[in-house]
């Protein structure tokens, strides 16, 4: 009997130390809270503004001929391409020619005249008087010959860049005076997009931050732009005039002479408001504040925030304390403490994949 009460004491000890121990290491554990999280995100669209517009060729340009005479030649039709360099039309040259042989001559006997004197000069022969005309002289010629010499080149009408032949004016025979249009040419390159914007726009410019287009041929189609620049005064109709360049790209781009609509994005304010679920506020009195969550030490700290705007639809709009991209605490934030550290649940899949029905 005496032994039986000796083991059930024993037992009865046994018991208790399992259940301390136990005890004390369930209160050792750290316990770590699960939470849902949610993004603060930009409450409504960046402002922007649409305009209508036409598309424009990067250069379009008159070429005519620096000099006068009948033309010899045109060798390209409206439409062609042609490239930088190409001679594209000729006047005759054979006056031009002429005129640099004669001048040609002068300039040699000009020149080797010149020579003699300076040379004499150097050896004390001659007097200033006649060095200063031969060095005076030779300047004379030398510049009447590079005149001839480019009038005789300029007999030639090259392409100033890339591009396509829009019109003729002339035919070969017709006789044209210098600085009369001959030819028409746009440039290949990417094409341009002129808007004209009122003033309440023109104001807000230093918030400008994209641009792009979209033409009705091209349906579905957004064209980004690059700023060239803006007209500092205003035209007729109180419209000040953008300037803007389709970025290139190896798809094929609108055609200079279409109609197009352009859209200006704005920078957002910098106080920008946000929206998040309602259920991530709490109040400390009459502060509101939320849980902000740090993906880095998985720790949450208190942010007060002010309460901009409550919506129906369970979102809360906030003016102050939090940023876009923010991450906040959904649920059970009256039961968290301040560096806490959480595990964040993950997101319930739309279609509960894989989940309990």
């Amino acid at each position: 009997m005496i032994m039986k009460n000796v083991f059930n004491l024993f037992l009865s000890v046994f018991v208790i130390m399992v259940v301390a121990c136990s005890q004390i290491k369930t209160n050792t554990e750290e316990i770590v809270r699960s939470v849902k999280t949610d993004t603060a995100r930009i409450y409504g669209e960046k402002p922007k503004a649409v305009f209508p517009g036409k598309v424009k060729a990067a250069s379009d340009v008159d070429l005519s001929f620096r000099v006068a005479g009948p033309i010899a030649g045109i060798h390209v039709e409206a439409g062609a391409f042609v490239r930088k360099g190409q001679t594209l039309a000729e006047i005759d040259s054979r006056d031009y020619e002429i005129q640099l042989a004669a001048t040609e001559a002068e300039y040699r006997q000009i020149g080797a005249e010149a020579e003699r004197i300076i040379e004499l000069y150097g050896k004390g022969s001659v007097t200033p008087n006649d060095y200063d005309k031969a060095v005076y002289g030779l300047k004379q010629i030398t510049a009447k010959y590079d005149a001839h010499r480019n009038a005789l080149a300029d007999t030639k009408l090259t392409a100033p860049f890339d591009g396509y032949v829009q019109k003729r004016f002339f035919d070969a025979g017709e006789t044209v005076g210098a600085g009369m249009p001959v030819l028409s040419m746009i440039d290949a390159g990417a094409p341009e997009v002129e808007i004209n914007i009122p003033s309440a726009e023109y104001i807000r410019r230093d918030r400008f931050e994209s641009f792009a287009c979209e033409v009705d041929i091209y349906p579905g189609r957004v064209f980004p732009l690059n700023l060239i620049g803006i007209t500092q005064k205003a035209n007729m109709n109180q419209l000040y005039t953008v300037r803007l360049k389709m970025k290139s790209s190896d798809r094929q781009t609108p055609s200079p002479g279409m109609a197009t609509m352009v859209t200006i994005q704005f920078r957002p304010e910098k106080s920008e408001l946000v929206y998040i679920p309602y259920t991530a506020l709490f109040e400390t009195g009459t502060i509101s504040s939320v849980w902000v969550y740090s993906p880095d030490s998985h720790t949450v700290a208190a942010r007060k925030v002010t309460v901009y705007e409550l919506h129906t639809d369970g979102t809360v709009i906030l003016s102050e304390g939090l940023t876009s991209g923010e991450i906040v605490i959904t649920a059970g934030v009256h039961s968290l403490k301040e560096g806490e550290k959480v595990k964040v649940l993950p997101p319930v899949s739309e279609t509960n994949a894989g989940g309990l029905l």
